[in-house]
């Protein structure tokens, strides 16, 4: 018998969820592009990603662009299988609604 998935209470929060759902899809993304997508403050995404990393889901990479400081966010492998054990119990649930 497999395991039934089960929600991830780091991951489960909308704003993580939204990050994690923007990260799967590509390599990496640029703070402010994140921020702008799922629409918050610096300080509201900052606490986000500060979960998510704490957790060893998101790795943060530094970097100067045009002379200023920008930060880089990728999920971690721990991060990518922790998301998609998310979403398939979400899809299960679903898939239970009538």
């Amino acid at each position: 018998m497999t395991a039934v998935p089960v929600f991830d209470p780091v991951i489960h929060a909308p704003g993580r969820l939204q990050i994690c759902a923007i990260l799967s899809r590509i390599d990496e993304a640029e703070f402010a592009m994140i921020r702008d997508a799922i629409k918050v403050s610096d300080s509201v995404l900052s606490k986000h990603l500060k979960q998510l990393e704490e957790a060893g889901y998101l790795k943060p990479r530094k970097a100067a662009v045009d002379g200023r400081q920008r930060t880089w966010l990728s999920l971690t492998p721990a991060g990518r299988k922790a998301f998609a054990a998310h979403v398939a119990e979400l899809t299960r649930l679903a898939g239970m609604a009538g």
